[in-house]
């Protein structure tokens, strides 16, 4: 099974009146690096969370996102302090003998007195708490999978189609390497016939230039490399999981075949088929880059 680095998954899951909402998404990257954004009630969690991504997730930058929310009446409550409000009485009757003013403290104007009444949130029950939240992660990871393996599967298609074409470039370069030397060979003998028209052709001194000419040109084993690493790769799309990594290598590896193949390449028609090749192989390594 081929996954993609980029997905999407949402989950809400509501018990009383209490919601968790969990969204996340992902594009490439190069190894998994998780960036979350909760509320702050919710931070401790945080260790939790991560390690429930590492169970879906191998590579990719992932954003996630939690929203909580909590309609019960209970959600906080109203604190009186009263030894603040005490200091607060002490000052006043100071002030009133050291000034002479008249104390008209009333309860009305003591509980308007900063910190003497606050409001302060009702703990939250984290084994309750916690149960809802993994449920809520869990399921936004399974449908966030869902969309990485079927973007995968869409990928892995693509993949094996362009792989195709290259063994099909392979082909033709393998079927026209014979004619390009029979054609030297020609043009070789027809030039000596030019130059030296009553001498006798030296046909081993002919088989030695052809011999020579064909050892420069030769990409046997370049294509031999190229057709091992094309089958490699199809191997590996067949068994699937974290292959992102081992498709890359071995399209390096396909890439610096290509690239001695054109090198060596002393025909128009092969040359042009090389660079193809090495447009065919970019190709193959841009898909792979979504590849987890």
């Amino acid at each position: 099974m081929i996954k993609s680095m980029t997905g999407f998954g949402r989950c809400e899951v509501s018990e009383g009146d209490r919601k968790i909402t969990v969204e996340m998404k992902s594009v490439n990257h190069r190894y998994l690096d998780v960036s979350m954004k909760m509320p702050k009630k919710l931070n401790f969690f945080d260790s939790m969370i991560r390690g429930i991504l590492k169970e879906y997730i191998q590579r990719g930058k992932v954003d996630v996102y939690v929203s909580y929310e909590d309609l019960s009446e209970h959600t906080a409550a109203l604190a009186y302090n009263a030894g603040l409000a005490r200091q607060y009485v002490e000052y006043f009757r100071q002030m009133e003998e050291q000034f002479g003013l008249k104390n008209d403290m009333q309860v009305s104007v003591l509980a308007r007195c900063p910190e003497v009444l606050v409001m302060e949130e009702q703990a939250e029950d984290e084994d309750e708490l916690c149960h809802l939240l993994t449920q809520a992660v869990r399921g936004a990871c399974e449908k966030f999978v869902e969309t990485r393996v079927r973007e995968g599967g869409a990928l892995k298609a693509d993949l094996l189609q362009k792989l195709d074409e290259i063994l099909e470039t392979v082909m033709f370069i393998e079927t026209r390497s014979p004619q390009i030397l029979a054609e030297y060979r020609q043009k070789l003998e027809a030039k000596v016939r030019e130059l030296f028209a009553d001498a006798q052709i030296d046909e081993n001194r002919i088989a030695t230039e052809v011999t020579i000419f064909a050892d420069k040109i030769c990409v046997d084993e370049e294509l031999v490399r190229l057709r091992s690493h094309v089958e490699a790769m199809k191997a590996a799309l067949e068994v699937g999981g974290g292959i992102g990594r081992k498709l890359d290598f071995i399209a390096q590896e396909m890439n610096r075949e290509a690239n001695t193949t054109l090198s060596k390449a002393n025909d128009l028609e092969v040359s042009n088929r090389a660079i193809d090749l090495k447009t065919a192989i970019e190709k193959v390594r841009e898909q792979i880059q979504n590849i987890e």
